[in-house]
C-alpha cells in the first residue's frame, strides 16, 4: 500500500512539474498559430460597388476554408459598425467593426457604383469625392505606413487614394474611363489587369478585376495550391499577368511607328 502511495505521489509530482511546461508550449502554439494566420479588412462606404467588395470577400472567405481557418475577413467602415448603403440604391452590408490601420494583414479598398461621370449625388466623381472627405483616405494613410498592412484596391479604389494624393508617383490601375483622373491625381498609371507598386500595394482594374486581386494576394500569401483550389471551386481562372516594376523594358514600338511615318 505504501509503494503504491509513493508511486502515486511521484506520478502527481511529475504531472505537477510538466503541467506548466505543456500548458505554456500549447500558448506558444497559440500565439505561432495567430502570427501565421492572414487577416483581411474589406472596407465600406457610401455609395461603394458591391462586386468589388464581394467578389474579393469570397476569394477570401474560400481561401479561410481551405486553409484550415488560417485567413479570416470581415467588413469594416471608418466609422465602425454600420449599415452602409451600396452604390445604384443596392442592399446595404453590415460592417462588422472600424478599419484598423494598425492591424496586420491586408486592406481592401472597393470602387464605387453610379454613373461613370457628372456632378449629381449617384455619380462616381461624387460618391469617391464624399468618401474622400470622411476619415477612410486618413486611415488607408496610416496603413501605407504601416509595413505590415497591405492595401489593395478594386476599379475605383484607387482613385478613391489617388483624389487625396496617396498615390503620387507609385504605379496603379483602375478602370479604363479613369486611367486619365488617375494620372492627373499623380499616380503612374499602368495598363494592366493588377499592378503591384512595390509588396503593400496592389491595385486592379474593372469590377471583376476585385478576383484577380484577391487570388494573387492568396497566392502570394498561401501558396498556389491554395489559389487554384479557389479557382477550381469557383470555375474561375485569374486573368492577366500581374505588373511589377521588375525585368528588362520592353520596347517602345510607338516611337519607331512614328519616326516611320
Amino acid at each position: 500500500m505504501k509503494k503504491i502511495l509513493g508511486l502515486l505521489m511521484a506520478i502527481s509530482l511529475v504531472i505537477s512539474l510538466l503541467a506548466p511546461a505543456a500548458s505554456a508550449a500549447s500558448a506558444d502554439k497559440k500565439e505561432a498559430s495567430k502570427a501565421n494566420s492572414l487577416h483581411v479588412q474589406i472596407v465600406l462606404y457610401d455609395g461603394f460597388d458591391l462586386m468589388d467588395a464581394l467578389g474579393p470577400y469570397e476569394v477570401f472567405a474560400a481561401a479561410g476554408m481551405f486553409a484550415e481557418g488560417k485567413v479570416s475577413v470581415e467588413l469594416v467602415s471608418a466609422e465602425g459598425k454600420r449599415s452602409v448603403p451600396s452604390g445604384l440604391k443596392g442592399p446595404a452590408l453590415e460592417a462588422q467593426a472600424a478599419l484598423n490601420p494598425n492591424r496586420p494583414g491586408i486592406i481592401v479598398v472597393p470602387g464605387a457604383s453610379g454613373k461613370p461621370a457628372g456632378n449629381s449625388e449617384d455619380a462616381v466623381p461624387m460618391i469617391l469625392r464624399q468618401a474622400k472627405n470622411t476619415d477612410l483616405t486618413r486611415l488607408i494613410k496610416q496603413a501605407l505606413d504601416n509595413k505590415n498592412v497591405t492595401v489593395a484596391t478594386v476599379c475605383g479604389g484607387s482613385l478613391l487614394l489617388a483624389m487625396d494624393g496617396l498615390l503620387k508617383d507609385r504605379h496603379a490601375v483602375t478602370n479604363q474611363m479613369g486611367m486619365a483622373a488617375l494620372k492627373a491625381a499623380g499616380a503612374i498609371p499602368v495598363n494592366a489587369r493588377v499592378v503591384e507598386d512595390g509588396p503593400r500595394l496592389v491595385t486592379g482594374g474593372g469590377v471583376t478585376s476585385g478576383l484577380d486581386v484577391a487570388l494573387y494576394l492568396v497566392e502570394r500569401e498561401l501558396g498556389p495550391r491554395i489559389a487554384n483550389a479557389i479557382e477550381n471551386l469557383f470555375e474561375y481562372e485569374r486573368k492577366g499577368t500581374v505588373w511589377r516594376a521588375e525585368g528588362m523594358m520592353p520596347t517602345d514600338f510607338g516611337a519607331n511607328s512614328a519616326a516611320i511615318r
